[in-house]
């Protein structure tokens, strides 16, 4: 990812989080609309931490195919 594109996620990222706290303190939003947003963001995280075990099993293939190569180029 470029270093733009880090820093456009982030501002979106930002300007979603910032409106849901909005959305999410203001007096006359009802439970509903905190009870959908509860849900959003537990998909979310869910979402997020299947991705990064998703990641880190693949990370540790190619650390076990470097180690290999290392192991061969040593022998």
């Amino acid at each position: 990812m470029t270093k733009e594109t880090k820093i456009i996620v982030g501002v979106l990222a930002g300007a979603a989080l910032g409106a849901t706290i909005a959305l999410a303190l203001s007096s006359d939003s009802s439970n509903d609309v905190k009870d959908k947003l509860s849900d959003w963001f537990s998909d979310l995280l869910d979402t997020s931490k299947e991705k990064l075990s998703d990641l880190a099993g693949k990370a540790g293939g190619v650390a076990d195919k470097v180690k290999d190569k290392i192991s061969e180029i040593k022998a």
